[in-house]
């Protein structure tokens, strides 16, 4: 699976206009300033772990493979009623 570029294009403007747009109209007040900074935060975080979530898919890490002794060997030192003969 390769990067599409409309996935990565629309959660960039998404969460552009959450950090970018919304904190022009954050309620006037003693708190604004908190307020812009929460939404710039929140945008800038989300995205990231976004990203690292979409990129993790383009390469998914894969498990050892293990040889069939092997695995014999883990179910029944493991304690595995069927590796052991018994159901």
């Amino acid at each position: 699976m390769g990067a599409s570029f409309v996935p990565i294009v629309v959660f960039t403007v998404l969460w552009g206009v959450v950090g970018i747009v919304c904190p022009i109209f954050a309620p006037k007040g003693p708190n604004r300033g908190i307020i812009q900074v929460v939404l710039m935060l929140t945008a800038a975080t989300c995205w990231l772990f976004w990203l690292c979530a979409y990129m993790a898919q383009m390469n998914p890490l894969i498990g050892p493979r293990l040889d069939n002794e092997t695995l014999i060997w883990i179910a029944h030192t493991w304690g595995n009623p069927i590796a052991n003969g018994t159901k």
